[in-house]
């Protein structure tokens, strides 16, 4: 694939970065070119390299959300939370983009090399550094800066007392970024990072909502589902989100059977695209 390269203060450099501390003075890319989504909405999914299974459970299910309400999720490519989010959103057909720690002819990790080719087909993949360059662990400090530049708001899902996340978390406050986490059991090692930055000021997230809200997006307006839904699926979406509540005005709404109406909506919500709200209600998750 084609390696393309912009050069800071000449046209179609991202001008986000223009505005950080520190600023790369080159950046090469695969994929989009960063013009083709950098007027959308755009959140940083960072945290735990290890990701616990808690971890994995809210990184999918935020990532898979904001994806699907058309936020840009990026990430550095990482073990844990970074594929994690980068997965989650290529599988809602969103956009993801990776900032890398090294050279685009040498994806790090290793590892993801196939999972960088799906994130460069749908979104980016984005570096300061030339071919050949030698992975530093300073790289990884200094790409997080990056991460948090590129993007509105910076959450972090999953993070250990010392985890590099809160290296991207400070970059963000340093950036006048949003900073976001997920709150984890208070008894757990592995969300003591998250627990002491909202401690310290971040605002606590429960749901993507709560980030499109940071956003200064709505909610409902923006939800939608995949384009592989099914026809009747897409309808009653459509209704729900209109605020067709009833499941009896649904089915007057669709026109559809009552067991025509009840299977489409069982996929609907084993998708995870409504709910049940009690005495035959439904709204959008």
């Amino acid at each position: 694939m084609i390696v393309n390269m912009l050069k800071l203060g000449e046209a179609g450099f991202p001008e986000i970065l223009d505005q950080i501390a520190s600023p790369p003075k080159l950046i090469y890319y695969q994929g989009k070119s960063p013009d083709a989504w950098l007027g959308q909405p755009k959140v940083a999914i960072i945290g735990s390299r290890k990701a616990t299974p808690y971890g994995k459970t809210v990184t999918t299910k935020l990532a898979t959300d904001l994806a699907r309400a058309g936020v840009v999720v990026i990430s550095g490519l990482a073990y844990g939370v970074d594929a994690i989010a980068h997965q989650a959103a290529l599988a809602a057909g969103g956009t993801t983009v990776a900032v890398l720690p090294a050279g685009l002819d040498s994806i790090y990790p290793a590892a993801h090399a196939g999972l960088a080719r799906q994130i460069a087909g749908r979104g980016s993949l984005i570096t300061e550094y030339p071919a050949d360059t030698v992975t530093y662990p300073g790289n990884f400090i200094a790409r997080n800066r990056l991460i948090s530049g590129l993007a509105d708001v910076v959450l972090i899902t999953e993070a250990a007392l010392k985890s590099g996340s809160l290296h991207t978390a400070r970059f963000g406050l340093e950036q006048g970024r949003t900073v976001m986490a997920v709150p984890g059991n208070i008894t757990s090692p592995f969300s003591e990072g998250c627990n002491n930055i909202i401690k310290s000021g971040a605002v606590p997230v429960t749901s993507a909502d709560d980030v499109l809200f940071a956003l200064k997006m709505n909610p409902a307006a923006k939800k939608t589902i995949p384009i592989q839904a099914s026809p009747n699926e897409q309808l009653v979406f459509g209704f729900i989100q209109s605020g067709i509540a009833a499941q009896e005005a649904i089915a007057l709404a669709a026109k559809l059977d009552g067991p025509e109406l009840a299977s489409v909506l069982t996929m609907l919500e084993l998708a995870g695209h409504i709910r049940p709200a009690g005495s035959g209600n439904w709204v959008i998750s």
